[in-house]
């Protein structure tokens, strides 16, 4: 260690405090998936672990929003990252799939329907 820089002393807070990041937000502002939100899009991820077209997945629970993204690989970038944006829950609707490149590939109020856009679809088979 340089003379320089001085250590990093953390100090426990008492319990019921905020934090010094938290004093000026509010309590419990955090937007998070609910069980049955989580249910569904768990669904999706396990159906498509299955059949290996995803392997690893991140929860971001941030202020404004709420993000699961989904990754082909641990290293890589995430193919699509679904969205619930509180703000937007009464205008375009709360959920959103959005693709690598930033693209809003569907939007809406109803999850099970949003999640649609990345569910298989059967090939028409012409003989």
């Amino acid at each position: 260690m340089s003379e320089t820089t001085d250590p990093i002393v953390f100090r426990p807070r008492s319990a019921g405090t905020p934090g010094s990041s938290d004093q000026h937000s509010e309590p419990g502002r955090r937007t998070t998936f609910d069980r049955y939100e989580l249910t569904a899009i768990l669904d999706l991820y396990g159906r498509k672990v299955a059949s290996g077209a995803w392997r690893d997945y991140a929860i971001d629970l941030l202020r404004d929003k709420a993000v699961f993204s989904v990754y082909r690989k641990a290293s890589e970038y995430a193919l699509y990252r679904i969205e619930k944006d509180l703000r937007l829950a009464r205008k375009q609707g709360a959920y959103s799939v959005i693709a690598a490149g930033g693209l809003i590939m569907k939007r809406g109020h109803d999850l099970k329907r949003v999640l649609s856009v990345l569910e298989d679809r059967p090939d028409v088979v012409r003989f």
